[in-house]
């Protein structure tokens, strides 16, 4: 959640499940008749059959032929680049629900505490809020079957929740003071939106997160900025790993002006298709300031890198991901898909956004993310090592941009590890901070209500008290972590200030959480300058 604490194998996975979403989101426009004539190609066929027809007649044990089949196709998709992938027809459904903003459900965002799961908040206006369903609240049984205490996943918890719409689903709560009780919630479609936050940080500037580029993606973007006199708009990009192709050339569009290119992609098969803002755009006298860091992947590349490139606004944070490989999808007959790889997109000043790979080393290709953190990318901008024979220059004030994979943002900021210790890594790595706080939160919700009231009154008004501090370290302490004097020193500060963002969190969602981190986020008030007195970039 803390998006500053780099945890290598967190990073890692992000870029994992970033390019691997991307992969099937893109929408290219490319020719979809395939023809298999090819003789060589029918040999190949005959053979892949005839190996299966053995395997199932002859051999010694009985064998899933049917299983055996995927494997072989998800091996074969591995041996190319790390976008193209094979897609059992029972995985589709779940990898599309993000991307076509909802499912069906009964709207709760949950966490696992001390096996035992507990709601931390409910989704306006879904099927638990109108049944009567709290923050804080434990679920105990479902549908009769004691649930808690019994080695609780994540994959559990979605068997037990998620569901066609109009199913029902009964639950035993407990909330705190009272008696076990029992409802019965009917699944609904939930909403999943994917604008995390949204709100005028400063007088006529407006902030945006941005956490994928989905099918509403849009509308969620530009329905809080319509009537507003905007001085400056920060969007950020961070933590997206893109998402539908044409929800970013939609809103690169209204950034741009009538005939500049956004976007360009082209590939052996298939011939070049360029994609041009049509001069409709509402934004485009409007300041921008774009952060992006090693996790901002494909869509997000692609809005940052147009903006880049026609010198429409300043990008800030670290050299983007490098996904820029166009997936064509074809469906089988089974309903199974895959996606293959059939281009390269390349930003308007010809940049290509691909990082380079080895065809069947996607194990090597993810760790570049990894390798960037050992290296010293991540900390020193003289570490990032750049490929002086792409060079390429912006399309208005010819301004030196670099190809060779990922965007580099106009204002780099590196990675702050100066309150990193041992057991302050341990606490967030292990949850052992979040269910602290979810604890408390849980045990002073009404408390906390009653004295502050709103967000800005808590932000304000509360601090972190000695003795709550010395209740978190006691709870660590109890977890096997261990804090030195050495190591408060160093994490110390940053701990109390995290300790509060996260009761934020539990208290009034994740927008109020991105609002209290921005108030002290480097790279938000470096974008903040930027609007308020451009003369101070230069």
């Amino acid at each position: 959640m803390k998006k500053h604490i780099l945890l290598l194998s967190a990073c890692i996975l992000a870029a994992v499940l970033s390019a691997q979403a991307q992969s099937y989101m893109a929408q290219p426009r490319v020719n979809q008749s395939v023809s298999f004539n090819n003789s060589r190609l029918n040999n190949e066929a005959t053979k892949y059959k005839q190996i299966l027809f053995l395997l199932a007649n002859a051999y010694v044990d009985t064998l899933n032929v049917e299983r055996l089949s995927e494997e072989a196709m998800a091996t074969m998709m591995q041996q190319l680049d790390p976008h193209s992938v094979y897609i059992s027809a029972k995985d589709v459904k779940d990898m599309e629900e993000p991307l076509l903003g909802k499912f069906e459900g009964i709207g709760i965002e949950y966490a696992i505490i001390r096996d035992t799961l507990t709601v931390q908040s409910v989704i306006p206006g879904g099927p638990s809020e109108k049944v009567g369903l709290r923050a804080g609240d434990k679920i105990n049984t479902v549908d009769g079957e004691l649930i808690s205490g019994t080695k609780l996943t994540q994959t559990r918890v979605l068997k037990y929740l998620r569901g066609d719409k109009g199913t029902k689903v009964r639950v035993g709560i407990i909330r705190r003071g009272e008696k076990e009780r029992e409802l019965v919630i009917t699944r609904d479609k939930i909403p999943l939106n994917t604008v995390s936050s949204a709100y005028e940080i400063r007088p006529g500037i407006m902030y945006v997160r941005i956490s994928s580029f989905g099918a509403n993606t849009y509308d969620e973007v530009m329905t809080p900025l319509i009537g507003k006199d905007l001085k400056g708009l920060i969007v950020d990009l961070r933590g997206n790993g893109g998402g539908y192709l044409h929800t970013a050339l939609r809103l690169a569009n209204e950034f741009l002006e009538r005939g500049q290119l956004i976007l360009f992609s082209e590939g052996r098969a298939v011939e070049r298709t360029d994609d041009y803002a049509d001069g409709n755009g509402k934004l485009q006298n409007v300041p921008v300031a774009v952060i992006i860091d090693e996790n901002s992947a494909s869509a997000s590349e692609i809005l940052s890198g147009a903006i880049q490139d026609w010198d429409r606004g300043i990008l800030i944070g670290r050299r983007s991901f490098g996904k820029g490989l166009v997936q064509q999808e074809f469906q089988l007959q089974d309903g199974a898909r895959i996606r293959v790889t059939v281009a390269r997109y390349h930003t308007p000043s010809g940049r290509v956004i691909q990082t380079p790979y080895k065809m069947g080393k996607a194990e090597e290709y993810y760790r570049k993310i990894y390798d960037r953190y050992t290296s010293g990318e991540s900390f020193n901008q003289d570490s990032i090592k750049i490929n002086d024979s792409l060079v390429f220059k912006t399309l208005i004030q010819g301004r030196t941009v670099y190809g060779g994979g990922g965007i580099m943002p106009d204002v780099y900021v590196p990675i702050d590890t100066s309150y990193y210790s041992k057991p302050y890594l341990a606490a967030v790595n292990k949850g052992v901070l979040s269910d602290f706080v979810s604890i408390y939160s849980d045990s002073h919700r009404k408390e906390l209500g009653k004295k502050y009231g709103s967000y800005s009154s808590f932000v304000n008004n509360f601090t972190v008290s000695d003795k709550y501090f010395n209740e978190f370290l006691s709870y660590a302490k109890d977890k096997g972590i261990e804090f030195t004097d050495e190591d408060l020193q160093k994490s110390g500060s940053h701990l109390r200030n995290y300790l509060k963002g996260l009761i934020v969190r539990n208290l009034y969602g994740l927008d109020y959480y991105i609002r209290y981190d921005n108030l002290t986020d480097e790279e938000v008030q470096i974008a903040l300058g930027s609007l308020e007195s451009p003369d101070n970039l230069e």
